[in-house]
């Protein structure tokens, strides 16, 4: 079995956004921070935000996320800007309030750019992680995670093939052999037989992933059911983190409701409840860190 934390920070390496911030989220639980990040232009757009000033002191705290996503490598993330400011009530368009007006808005800004790894070592923790893993939920064709399975299966397919041709040429040369030195040791001689030809399949089994499409307010739905009955009986930080994933999932299926679905008011309510519940969830799983925690229903509600 899986432990939630390892999915995580395989979602993360994997260039998930979401997973990225419960990364984050988890390791600056005790800094008194939290974090929330948007995809934008191909900077990774993060939010940092606390309660107190000292806890948002600009080279500490740059020098943390640095360490923490260098640690991760997530997929096709290197520049991250690094927005700060005095925790205050959720806004959705958090960005656009920045862009704005941003000498209002932030105590600082600073952008980092992670080093790159090395190709060879992102291939072989890109082998390591199992298939099944990528398929274990719905993902939308477009999404990163999407396109990445294609591009691991391509050369999965690649790498197979090479080793599936040498296998057959290495059969083929010592048939050849074996049957130049029979030959050789007949003593009369005999009609020349053809020898069969090995037979070899030219079509290697390929296992293709399949993507169901899925209505991301049902599937959300769905998922915060489940979180909120599961969170009744959750008592160590595995079962805490685990729910905080599932939340911070059914929230981001609800940002893909589209504006013209007439369920579109419901998902934007829904999309700060839920992670609000993923916070929490944070919380209640930092706290059973420290010390033992007995089972408390929970008070999050699809």
């Amino acid at each position: 079995m899986v432990d939630p934390a390892d999915d995580i920070v395989r979602q993360a390496r994997q260039g998930s956004v979401s997973a990225v911030i419960q990364v984050l989220n988890t390791r600056l639980a005790t800094s008194g921070v939290r974090t929330r990040a948007i995809f934008d232009g191909g900077v990774l757009q993060l939010l940092c935000e606390g309660s107190r000033l000292e806890f948002l002191e600009q080279s500490t705290l740059v020098n943390q996320i640095r360490q923490i996503l260098e640690s991760i490598r997530p997929r096709k993330i290197r520049r991250i800007n690094i927005n700060a400011r005095i925790a205050r009530e959720q806004q959705l368009l958090w960005l656009e309030e920045i862009h704005r007006d941003p000498h209002h808005q932030l105590l600082w800004s600073e952008e980092i750019t992670l080093s790159k790894q090395n190709p060879l070592k992102q291939w072989f923790e890109d082998w390591q992680t199992p298939s099944s893993y990528l398929d274990r939920t719905a993902i939308p064709k477009n999404s990163l995670l999407h396109r990445h399975r294609e591009q691991r299966q391509f050369w999965q397919g690649i790498v197979g093939g090479v080793g599936l041709t040498t296998l057959v040429l290495v059969a083929g040369w010592g048939l050849v052999k074996w049957g130049s030195f029979n030959f050789a040791g007949r003593s009369q001689a005999a009609p020349e037989e053809a020898a069969p030809e090995p037979t070899v399949a030219s079509d290697r089994p390929t296992q293709l992933a399949t993507t169901t499409l899925v209505d991301p307010f049902t599937q959300a739905v769905r998922i915060a059911e489940q979180a909120a009955l599961d969170g009744q009986t959750a008592a160590s930080s595995t079962d805490w983190l685990d729910l905080a994933t599932r939340w911070q999932r059914a929230s981001d299926l609800m940002a893909q409701v589209a504006p013209d679905d007439s369920r579109y008011q419901t998902a934007k309510n829904r999309i700060a409840t839920y992670s609000q519940n993923s916070q929490s969830a944070l919380i209640q799983a930092n706290r059973s860190r420290l010390q033992p925690v007995q089972p408390n229903p929970t008070s999050a509600t699809p």
